[in-house]
C-alpha cells in the first residue's frame, strides 16, 4: 500500500508535511479530506494506528466543536467519530498513512517515524 496523506492545501504544516514526504522521494496518495472525507471504518482505523480516543482527533477550536455541543460527555465514541464524517474541518490534520502505521504532522518531522 501506498503511502497516503489526508491533506489539506490551504494548511501551511499539511502544505510542509506534503513537501517533505516529496523530498524523499515518495509521492503520496492524495486525500483532500474535507472534500472526501475519509468513512467511519477509516477514522477507527487511524484512531487505532494512533492510540487516540475520537476527541484527541479533533480540532476543539473549529465552530462545529462549539455548535454541536461535542465537549459532551455523554457522547459515543460512535457519535463523535460520525461528527468527523460529517464535518471534516474538525479532523486533526495531516494524517499519513503507511503500512498500517499512523502519524499527524504537526510538527511535519514527526511522520518520520513511520517512513
Amino acid at each position: 500500500m501506498a503511502v497516503r496523506i489526508y491533506h489539506n492545501p490551504n494548511c501551511s504544516k499539511s502544505r510542509a508535511t506534503l513537501d517533505l514526504l516529496r523530498n524523499r522521494g515518495i509521492e503520496p496518495e492524495i486525500i483532500e479530506y474535507l472534500k472526501t472525507p475519509p468513512t467511519e471504518a477509516e477514522l477507527e482505523g487511524i484512531l487505532a494506528g494512533l492510540g487516540f480516543a475520537p476527541r484527541e482527533l479533533m480540532r476543539r477550536s473549529e465552530p462545529e466543536y462549539r455548535d454541536h455541543a461535542l465537549d459532551s460527555d455523554s457522547l459515543t465514541r460512535e457519535q463523535l467519530i460520525r461528527a468527523m464524517v460529517q464535518y471534516p474541518r474538525l479532523i486533526e490534520r495531516p494524517i499519513v498513512v503507511n503500512r498500517g502505521k499512523v502519524a499527524i504532522g504537526r510538527p511535519p518531522e514527526a511522520v518520520l517515524k513511520i517512513l
